[in-house]
C-alpha cells in the first residue's frame, strides 16, 4: 500500500521498528490508510507508555538526529505528554495517550502492513473510530464521518 511517506518518516518508521519500540500509526496518516485519505501536516505515532519503551523511544531520536540534553525516557512516561519534531509538514508527533482508547487493547488488535515498502503497525479502524468520536474536534468529526 501507498500513502506518500516522506523519506524522513520512513527512516523514523524503520528507525521504531529497528529498535523494538511498540507503537502505532495513527492520525491522519491512519485516516488516510483507512479510506479516506487527505492533507496532514504531521505524522502522529502513538507509543505505550513504560520505562522499557521510553528508553527505546529515546534511543530512536538520538539515532534519528535529536539528541539534545533535555532528551530523556522521563519525557514519555508523563501522560499527556506530545513530543514534536520538526515542523509542518514534515513533523512527526509523539503521543503517549489519545482519548477514548488505551494502548494495550490497541495494540492487540493492530494492523501489521507493509506501507510505502516499509513495515508498520497500524491502530485499526475500529479503534481509530472511538479515538475520532472521543477527541470530539471538529478535524476529528470529519474524519469519522468519511471514514468506512
Amino acid at each position: 500500500m501507498a500513502i506518500g511517506l516522506t523519506a524522513d518518516f520512513k527512516e523514523f518508521l524503520n528507525l521504531l521498528n529497528a529498535n523494538g519500540v511498540e507503537y502505532l500509526l495513527i492520525g491522519g496518516y491512519a485516516v488516510g490508510y483507512h479510506g479516506y485519505p487527505r492533507a496532514t501536516n504531521d505524522i502522529d505515532i502513538w507509543i505505550a507508555m513504560n520505562q522499557e519503551n521510553a528508553s527505546k523511544m529515546t534511543k530512536v531520536l538520538k539515532e534519528f538526529g535529536f539528541d539534545t540534553p533535555e532528551l530523556s525516557p522521563e519525557l514519555f512516561l508523563q501522560k499527556d505528554r506530545m513530543v514534536r519534531l520538526g515542523l509542518p509538514p514534515m513533523r512527526i508527533e509523539v503521543l503517549v495517550e489519545i482519548s477514548g482508547v488505551q494502548f494495550r487493547e490497541c495494540y492487540k488488535e493492530r494492523i501489521n502492513d507493509v506501507i510505502d515498502g516499509i513495515a508498520v503497525k497500524v491502530i485499526s479502524l475500529k479503534h481509530l473510530k472511538i479515538n475520532k468520536k472521543a477527541s470530539g474536534r471538529y478535524k476529528d468529526l470529519d474524519d469519522l464521518e468519511h471514514l468506512p
